[in-house]
């Protein structure tokens, strides 16, 4: 215990799996923590004693079963192995922790999962921006970004890291900014300097600076990353060959999504149980490569039109030729997690059997390359010019390992028969002991007279004869008892003992041999980790792009047309999601937008509850989105110029827990959209200044558009509404332009029709909906009632203060008394021209000269 207790003062934090034995036992608190996890009966040591301690253990061979339990529940585990042979020592046997285990430095594939990423994050405060640095250490992927808090919150909400590593100094900092659901672990202050990150980066790639890699001038995007490499030292992570270079997360590269917006759209995550996200319908990936390269995409939509091209001119071809496509995906089908078992090799815990699923990855891409070489297609033909066929490294695993290699080296017969002379003598000695043993048994039979005797094997005696009592006293005099039974004696023989050390030295030896010639093959195949990564990134791009031309097959997706203007015309869209949720039968109706900055920028959206105003702003956020990863959309036809900015205000959610209510969350979202668009934006506003009374929330929702209308970026926005009030917009403001989903209405009944029309809509048919979720009849017509008075007196009254604030401004200007020139003054004093901004200024100039021109 005191042993123990010396180890567990190292790591306070984690939970010590300690090695007594054939046992891993855990002490006092880890012992309740792990009884809980894990299920296992909670014992107490030194019972009613002044030493007395919780206990709980399970056999050492489970620890495969067990430890990704405890990883799963958040937990930092430490394994202390016994560090030499118990019967080598007189004295307590050392002990130490050869590995930490945490959820985000995990290799067990228990713990991972083949299509998501494993992310081990590490953010670092700096003076004006914060650095942020991702690494999964089951494949090797580095990358490296810094900019302000919401840039980083989106990061974060894409990668889903497993692990956040924060310096103590900025706990609370970072709680105030990113909240407190994420598993972080605190490190000490001192590792995020600059210079020490320098060191360990350039010392980890043997390089001089970090320009090659593209990210010296990430001063705090450095500083985070340094302490990742710290965390995995810490971590008894020494080998670690397969992380080979850093990738800078280019910003300006991709298209931004803030994390409203991604949880909006629900690309690959939803607060809903049961939901269908994005992700789930366009995953017709095959290998877990491809379905992790393909969530990156959908994470980072791209900006670039030629590299967005260059992906849809790859799906045309393969969707064009689907032989091809076959033989692609067949050989797709054969590859294995190439990532990971690579990372294996390089961090020495591979098994035999993963040895040969990596030749036979790398054999299943050779005709993927041949296939690649022959395409007309020029990208397709660089690919496989690219794909390396590794023949020495594929000829060398197959005459070395035996084709059904064990899941371990332990269980032996993993070398080939041929590749060491000394383990083929060895073997022919071990295991042609059954015939040598019939021959004695034999032999002695003739010689004794004895018909009856056959020879065995104990762990106590080891080889020895057995004889039945009624012929005990023909036993020759140079056999030595061992054992009586009731019915027989057992006798052991020099013969015997000299074949036994025989057989029990050999088979030692044979698995000393097996494991030095298995260790340097592992070593050897480490020389080719950047070809099999290369093959790996290929191989998932290729997946992906292939998946794309499989999507457009099988549910009827267009190539859209990417062009250099502002434009966006889908005609008879789709939502990708809802589509394939509806009944079997029930067809999807399909709309048409059309948004430019000229003529038609803002679409005011009217119509009832469950009409589908909601679906068809997703569905044109979704539809962008798709265009911009290199995949073909579900419409007739797409003609659009590149987005580079998405933004969605979609639902209602509250957020309690930071006290703040719908309403703020709203307008905080809104205010953050207004702050950020530009002119190649697609904003999708839903329900806005619902949060609030009627009133505000008209005046809210008017000024909002008023906003985007005048704003020099000219945003082009959807915007659906229930104040059928905005309709008017359309007569002050000439690019706002009134929609309405349309319905039928039946006797006692709405139908909907879910068809987008021009015009605004009269009513929203709230009650009509309250009738269709089953609200009591009495409540129902207390609602009609309650509604038709309300019309009668309150009906147009927003609108005739709305209509009475533009009378008032087309009053007689040059009158000195007009209240128009009170209006104007008493909004030029209200100005505080210290905290305007210039688009502010600009568009309160452009209010006053639009009053002068009604005048």
């Amino acid at each position: 215990m005191k042993q123990y207790n010396e180890i567990k003062a190292k790591y306070p934090d984690a939970c010590l799996l300690f090695r007594v034995g054939d046992f891993y036992e855990t002490f006092g608190e880890d012992a309740i923590r792990a009884s809980k996890i894990l299920g296992i009966i909670l014992t107490k040591r030194g019972n009613g004693s002044e030493s007395e301690t919780a206990l709980a253990g399970f056999p050492h061979h489970s620890l495969n079963t067990y430890l990704p339990k405890l990883v799963k529940a958040g937990l930092r585990v430490a394994i202390c192995d016994q560090l030499e042979d118990p019967k080598m020592t007189k004295t307590i046997v050392k002990r130490g922790v050869t590995e930490l285990v945490t959820p985000g430095v995990a290799m067990n594939d228990e713990v991972l999962q083949a299509k998501s990423n494993n992310f081990l994050a590490s953010v670092y405060f700096g003076k004006k921006t914060l650095g942020i640095a991702f690494l999964d250490v089951s494949t090797g992927e580095f990358l490296a970004a810094q900019g302000n808090e919401e840039y980083l919150d989106k990061l974060i909400q894409n990668f889903q890291p497993a692990e956040l590593l924060v310096p103590k100094q900025q706990k609370k900092q970072f709680q105030d900014v990113f909240g407190e659901e994420y598993n972080v672990f605190y490190l000490e202050d001192w590792l995020y300097k600059e210079d020490y990150a320098l060191e360990r980066l350039t010392t980890h790639f043997q390089t001089n600076s970090l320009k090659g890699f593209g990210v010296d001038d990430l001063v705090e995007g450095v500083i985070a990353s340094g302490a990742i490499l710290y965390y995995l030292s810490e971590t008894q992570h020494n080998k670690l060959q397969h992380i080979s270079s850093i990738q800078r997360i280019a910003e300006e590269a991709y298209v931004w999504m803030d994390r409203f917006t991604i949880r909006n759209l629900e690309l690959y995550h939803s607060y809903n149980p049961n939901a269908v996200t994005l992700l789930d319908i366009i995953d017709k990936t095959l290998s877990p490569m491809g379905a992790r390269l393909l969530k990156r995409w959908l994470a980072l939509p791209l900006k670039d039109i030629q590299k967005i091209r260059e992906r849809h001119e790859v799906v045309s071809y393969l969707k064009s030729n689907q032989e091809i496509m076959q033989q692609i995906q067949y050989q797709i089908k054969q590859i294995s997690d190439l990532e990971r078992l690579i990372s294996k090799v390089a961090t020495g815990r591979i098994a035999p059997r993963e040895v040969m699923y990596l030749k036979e990855s790398l054999d299943a891409i050779v005709p993927v390359k041949t296939i690649a070489l022959a395409s007309p297609q020029e990208a397709v033909r660089v690919l496989g010019d690219t794909l390396h066929s590794c023949d020495v490294l594929r000829e060398k695993i197959a005459t070395t390992l035996n084709p059904d290699a064990p899941v371990s080296i332990t269980k032996g017969n993993a070398i080939a028969p041929g590749v060491h002379e000394e383990l083929d003598r060895l073997r022919n000695i071990a295991f042609s002991g059954k015939e040598f043993l019939e021959q004695i048994e034999k032999r002695e039979s003739e010689r004794t007279g004895i018909t009856s005797l056959k020879i065995s094997f104990n762990n106590v005696f080891g080889y020895y004869i057995e004889v039945r009592n009624t012929h005990k006293d023909k036993v020759p005099e140079d056999w030595i008892r061992k054992q009586t039974l009731v019915n027989a004696e057992r006798y052991i023989t020099e013969e015997l003992k000299e074949y036994e050390s025989t057989i029990l030295g050999a088979e030692e030896k044979i698995h000393q041999i097996e494991s030095q010639l298995f260790e340097q093959l592992v070593n050897w195949i480490g020389t080719y980790i950047k070809q099999v990564q290369m093959n790996a990134h290929l191989i998932a791009q290729l997946d992906c792009l292939v998946a794309f031309a499989q999507l457009a097959l099988d549910h009827h997706y267009v190539c859209p047309e990417l062009d250099d203007s502002f434009d966006l015309d889908i005609k008879n869209g789709r939502h990708p999601v809802i589509e394939k949720q509806l009944p079997v039968g029930v067809p999807y109706i399909a709309n048409d937008v059309y948004l430019d900055r000229d003529s038609q920028q803002i679409i005011m959206i009217t119509g009832p509850n469950m009409s589908g105003k909601s679906a068809i702003l997703r569905q044109t956020a979704l539809i962008v989105l798709l265009a911009q990863i290199g995949s073909f959309v579900p419409a007739e036809s797409v003609r659009m110029g590149v987005v580079d900015k998405i933004f969605t205000r979609v639902g209602a959610s509250d957020n309690i827990s930071m006290g703040e209510s719908t309403f703020m969350v709203e307008m905080n979202e809104t205010a953050s959209i207004l702050n950020n668009m530009s002119e190649r934006s697609l904003v999708l506003l839903d329900e806005i200044g619902r949060g609030t009374s009627t009133y505000d929330g008209i005046s809210i929702a008017w000024a909002i558009a008023e906003y985007l209308h005048e704003n020099p970026a000219r945003a082009k926005t959807l915007f659906a509404t229930h104040y059928h009030e905005l309709n008017e917009m359309t007569e002050v403001l000439p690019r706002i332009r009134n929609y309405n989903v349309s319905v039928k209405e039946l006797k006692d009944n709405v139908l909907f029709l879910r068809k987008l029309v021009e015009g605004g809509s009269a009513h929203s048919f709230g009650i009509h909906v309250a009738k269709m979720a089953g609200m009591p009849q009495t409540v129902i017509q207390k609602a009609q009632k309650m509604l038709k008075k309300m019309e009668k007196g309150h009906s147009s009254e927003v609108l005739n203060g709305i209509k009475s604030a533009q009378d008032e401004m087309q009053l007689s200007f040059f009158n000195l008394d007009d209240p128009l020139l009170e209006e104007i003054k008493t909004d030029i004093e209200q100005l505080d021209i210290n905290t305007l901004t210039p688009v502010e200024a600009l568009m309160k100039l452009n209010e006053l000269k639009r009053m002068l021109n009604r005048k």
